[in-house]
């Protein structure tokens, strides 16, 4: 948090009498350029400054992928019309297998994509994330390496990829006694059978889940 901290009050004061609020995407170019060029920053400190200026875009990328349980090559392809704020769903089309789909949109995750949308520039005109360089869709290589760079900026050492959210979400759901039946449909399964397989790892879980009975109890539903 000190670092952090540090870093994002080195950019401030470099910002001037720009307020902050009113940042666009070339100030944050032309400081870390700047940084690069004129301060001869390592690679290190770079990072950091980098990591302290937060990416809404990623975020918003990540938060995504693990609220909708989504497949990386799903997320690259979401549209901008594809976000259904009044039904609160999302459309996932032609996914693997040319199977569409709808998932349950977040109301969380929705809060989060407006103030991506309203703070990014440019605005994403087709895609829900955009390449800022092309227009087009992200690279599916890109997200998995936004997702190596948030791993390691957490400190999190375990070999595991950007699908691993998407276990987690499967794997969430049946911790909360959620039907296989519908978590099936969400992550857009063919059998059963591949959904099963989120099972084994919910079993560890057990030990964890409280008796109904408690939950009483602790609402003063009942007394004894």
């Amino acid at each position: 948090m000190k670092t952090y901290l540090n870093e994002i009050s080195q950019f401030l004061y470099r910002l001037g009498n720009i307020p902050a609020d009113e940042l666009k995407a070339e100030h944050l170019r032309k400081y870390l350029v700047f940084c690069f060029e004129k301060l001869k920053l390592s690679e290190n400190t770079l990072h950091s400054r980098i990591n302290a200026l937060s990416n809404k875009k990623h975020k918003a990328m990540l938060f995504t992928a693990y609220s909708a349980g989504l497949r990386v090559s799903e997320i690259v392809r979401l549209k901008l019309t594809d976000i259904d704020s009044e039904r609160m769903l999302i459309f996932i089309e032609n996914a693997k297998g040319k199977k569409d789909r709808y998932v349950n949109l977040s109301p969380v995750l929705l809060d989060i994509l407006r103030v991506y949308f309203k703070q990014y520039s440019p605005r994403p005109k087709v895609y829900l994330f955009e390449s800022e360089q092309t227009g087009d869709a992200y690279p599916i290589r890109t997200v998995q390496q936004i997702f190596s760079n948030a791993k390691r900026d957490a400190g999190i050492l375990k070999d595991v990829g950007i699908h691993s959210l998407r276990h987690s979400f499967a794997t969430h759901l049946l911790d909360k006694g959620t039907d296989i039946r519908y978590i099936k449909d969400l992550l857009g399964h063919f059998d059963i059978r591949t959904t099963e397989r989120y099972l084994h790892v919910s079993k560890h879980q057990l030990v964890n889940i409280a008796s109904p009975l408690d939950d009483l109890f602790k609402s003063k539903q009942i007394d004894w």
